[in-house]
């Protein structure tokens, strides 16, 4: 086992999330309900937490960005999206927990690659 040098963040939606989900244009599937959103919600890594307000800052220093990343999940449409997409609206979608230790229990090392976010104005 090895202890990570870093702490992590669940991004877990909220109830105004799911409410703009089922809000969307098209057929999403009908029974979609928080736990499920829940369940398997984004993780990230970020520096080692002291603390969970300096992990929380953390976070909300990129709050514009993930709040893009979880909307661009589900519609690439931002016409769609929120007009105003503030720090308060994302934590009045996103519930943010904070896990401060992070253990690493494979032998193999841990492999990294550039994030490429998706292009959402590309042409097919």
């Amino acid at each position: 086992m090895f202890e990570v040098n870093r702490s992590i963040a669940l991004i877990r939606p909220k109830a105004p999330f799911l409410d703009w989900l089922r809000n969307l244009p098209g057929e999403l599937e009908a029974q979609l309900e928080l736990d499920t959103l829940s369940r398997d919600c984004n993780a990230l890594l970020i520096p080692p937490a002291d603390d969970d307000e300096s992990a929380l800052d953390f976070v909300m220093q990129h709050y514009r960005q993930l709040f893009e990343a979880e909307l661009a999940d589900w519609c690439d449409d931002e016409q769609l999206w929120p007009d105003l997409m503030s720090p308060a609206l994302f934590l009045e979608w996103f519930a943010v927990e904070i896990h401060s230790v992070l253990t690493d229990m494979v032998e193999t090392p841990l492999e990294r690659e550039p994030f490429v976010p998706l292009d959402l104005n590309a042409e097919d």
